[in-house]
């Protein structure tokens, strides 16, 4: 008898991809201030997505993050010239990954486990963020948001990601170093792994828990095994 696939979705931004790897970039205008801007930047270009799902008035994830910058840079009183504008978000799509994320990738691929990419981006910049990382040959595929217009945590993105996967909620992982995206797949009925990227992160203290806790992406493989 044939035993379906476990399937993996991992999470991109913030989980296999770097979010703050521009903060050099950013040295250049913002000097000290320039890791703040970044945190700032993540932090609006997130609340514009959860608010845009909220009201039903989706626009593309490079839209949040195109405006989430100009936020952030009046907050901090900082002009930028239309170059360094461009050069800051053709760098967004080229972000460095984690240096766990290669060989935890591996692992998971050897591991039998069908790997996908899941996430709030376009699947075009997805896929070139992936390439530019050198990893998007571990991903059986991409599953963007944008094909039903919402973002995480919207309950309908994780049935749509299980809908393209061909999936069930007791076969689908999802890895996610943002606990709202943990919460949000935990809420569905999906498993979940809280990847605890930096500092003392304190997870919300709802109902809805990870499945496992890690630290390091090449723990993964052996956490979903050990759980089948």
């Amino acid at each position: 008898m044939h035993t379906p696939p476990t399937i993996l979705a991992f999470d991109v931004y913030g989980t296999l991809i770097d979010t703050h790897g521009l903060v050099s970039m950013l040295e250049v205008f913002a000097r000290d201030k320039a890791e703040a801007l970044s945190m700032l930047w993540r932090q609006k270009q997130l609340e514009y997505s959860f608010r845009r799902a909220l009201m039903q008035r989706y626009c593309p994830f490079s839209e949040c993050t195109v405006q989430a910058l100009e936020f952030a840079c009046t907050s901090f009183q900082i002009e930028l010239s239309e170059s360094q504008r461009r050069e800051l978000l053709d760098g967004y799509r080229s972000l460095p990954a984690f240096p766990d994320v290669a060989a935890g990738l591996e692992s998971a691929r050897d591991a039998g486990l069908r790997l996908y990419a899941f996430s709030n981006g376009l699947a075009a910049d997805v896929e070139s963020l992936l390439d530019h990382a050198g990893i998007r040959e571990f991903f059986t595929d991409i599953v963007s948001v944008d094909e039903i217009r919402s973002f995480k945590p919207d309950p309908e993105v994780y049935r749509h990601f299980m809908k393209r996967a061909e999936s069930g909620p007791e076969r689908t992982w999802l890895i996610s170093s943002n606990p709202f995206d943990v919460t949000g797949a935990r809420a569905t009925g999906m498993k979940a792994i809280w990847v605890r990227r930096s500092g003392s992160p304190v997870f919300d203290p709802w109902e809805f828990q990870p499945t496992a806790t890690i630290n390091d992406l090449t723990q993964v493989a052996d956490v979903v095994i050990t759980a089948r």
